[in-house]
């Protein structure tokens, strides 16, 4: 399998729309996807097509020490999901003492599920720091920073650098870290001026430039991906351009098992 980890800095930057549509897009191209919620938020359902009204998850599965595959759901477009699950306040502090007692659950659990070598794991996180994220980037071969062309969150650009040398640079398997420009209105100028700077900080590391679409609103009020929902919008084709640029990077660096 191919873990790939959609981290940001803050929040409101489209992070899990992001995961969602990329999982979408791999599907698209005909890749074997598991979308995995890892963020308490437990929103990745939604844009998925998932049953808002189920319970399960990572969270509750773990600590009824249930197997992940009785947790996952495949949505109607064949995309295997894990949500989060939903659960009280001391249900997921003990969650997340769990975790920290266990610094291999993540890379444990997916093992157990016996996926492909080319099966595509993606993994949704919480925005900044957190015990979630020192889990997902303990073991994604990749990582895609999700940022908008703004001063706030270029700002924030550098603490994820200094996680990704933490966690990441050196780790055997890890092939590299991209970005992901999300919501581009290229109608204002200072988007225009903010996409230019990080596209020539970080040159080839930027693999997505995703335009302000109104459809992916619209998709998410019918519980859908903006791929199943317009396939002929900006959006759309800009997630599947970015999706054959990840592909692109997963297949020029084989990360070494």
């Amino acid at each position: 399998m191919k873990i790939i980890a959609i981290v940001s800095a803050k929040g409101g930057v489209g992070k899990t729309t992001v995961a969602a549509n990329l999982s979408t897009a791999f599907n698209h191209s005909g890749q074997t996807v598991l979308a995995v919620d890892i963020d308490p938020q437990n929103a990745l359902r939604f844009h998925l097509g998932i049953d808002p009204n189920t319970i399960n998850g990572i969270s509750r599965a773990t600590l009824s020490n249930q197997n992940w595959r009785e947790a996952c759901f495949k949505n109607p477009a064949g995309i295997y999901t894990l949500p989060y699950g939903s659960v009280n306040e001391q249900d997921r502090h003990a969650f997340e003492r769990h975790l920290e007692a266990h610094p291999d659950w993540l890379l444990t659990q997916l093992q157990a599920l016996k996926l492909g070598d080319d099966d595509l794991v993606v993994l949704d996180t919480p925005p900044g720091p957190s015990i979630y994220m020192r889990q997902v980037l303990s073991v994604a071969h990749m990582v895609i920073i999700v940022t908008l062309a703004d001063a706030a969150s270029y700002a924030t650009l550098p603490m994820m650098e200094g996680l990704m040398q933490t966690y990441c640079t050196g780790r055997p398997g890890f092939v590299d870290y991209a970005v992901v420009i999300n919501q581009l209105d290229l109608s204002r100028q200072l988007s225009q001026d903010v996409s230019q700077v990080m596209r020539a900080n970080f040159g080839e590391r930027v693999v997505g430039l995703i335009r302000h679409d109104q459809a992916v609103c619209e998709a998410l009020a019918f519980d859908q991906s903006v791929l199943d929902y317009d396939t002929r919008c900006q959006a759309t084709r800009d997630f599947l351009a970015c999706a054959q640029q990840v592909m692109a990077r997963l297949r020029l660096f084989e990360p070494q098992q």
